[in-house]
């Protein structure tokens, strides 16, 4: 399995990590940081009776696909991507900063954050408490933690760590299961995602999103992730009550990244999210 293979890489990976000098440096950069914003409370703002809040993904690559582009070999102009989705009214950003499967880099995060004036999520597969550090230091205003990776302390610790260094976090379900591990020991988790995604096949699936979403609680934000692609989609999004989606692979496939980021939220040229 995919997931499988990454996990083991990435806890590999975060063996070198393990200094007192880089915690250290980290803390420092997050002490002159500026204070993040409120990605939970930017997306419960700007969605609309038309459309869930937008968070606009930034990717190169997946290990299904490769490069999402061809031009990416060489050159990824992430900070044009991330402008463009602003102008054309995302809410949010996200970032994959996974290097070995998604040729991201937590540099790309940084750079955006100075650029953008959105919320930002560090889209990584988190499995040791360097990595918050990491992204805070970076300028992550919040955090994915996906359920089927991490056991139930740990997402618990995770979460309080998070909480702690000012972020948000989005809890990543698949199936009932996950869904109802976080309902019942992480009651004051806000922010819920349902990834249409299935990890073994890396098929998507949309009813997925449709199932789980009738399971949580009124109190929560929904967010969907993959396989988003047409308007006619996320109407049956907002029809389901989900209050935010992830989009990524059909953002940056698209021939004009702005015409696609306003066909998905149903607005002209001349209309804007903005507020």
């Amino acid at each position: 399995m995919i997931l499988g293979r990454i996990l083991e890489h990435k806890k590999a990976e975060l063996r070198h990590k393990q200094s007192r000098v880089y915690l250290a440096n980290l803390k420092a950069m997050i002490r002159d940081a500026p204070a993040p914003l409120g990605f939970a409370v930017a997306l419960d703002a700007t969605r609309t009776s038309q459309s869930p809040a937008l968070i606009a993904e930034v990717k190169k690559a997946s290990p299904s696909l490769g490069l999402l582009r061809d031009e990416f070999a060489e050159r990824f102009d992430h900070v044009g991507i991330a402008k463009a989705y602003f102008d054309h009214g995302a809410s949010a950003i996200s970032v994959l900063t996974d290097k070995d499967f998604f040729q991201g880099d937590l540099r790309y995060l940084k750079d955006i954050k100075e650029a953008v004036p959105l919320p930002a999520l560090n889209k990584e597969f988190m499995v040791g408490e360097i990595q918050f550090y990491e992204a805070r230091a970076h300028r992550a205003d919040a955090v994915l933690l996906i359920v089927a990776a991490l056991e139930r302390r740990q997402l618990i610790d995770y979460h309080a760590l998070a909480t702690e260094l000012g972020m948000d976090v989005v809890f990543e379900t698949h199936h009932e299961r996950e869904l109802d591990l976080v309902l019942e020991w992480i009651p004051d988790a806000r922010l819920i995602g349902i990834n249409n995604r299935d990890l073994k096949t890396f098929t998507t699936d949309l009813e997925v999103t449709f199932r789980l979403a009738k399971r949580i609680p009124s109190d929560k934000l929904i967010i969907s992730e993959s396989g988003i692609r047409t308007r006619q989609e996320v109407q049956r999004l907002v029809d389901a009550g989900v209050h935010a989606m992830l989009v990524g692979e059909s953002l940056i496939r698209a021939e004009r990244i702005g015409e696609k980021v306003r066909e998905l939220l149903g607005l002209s040229a001349e209309q804007t999210l903005r507020r």
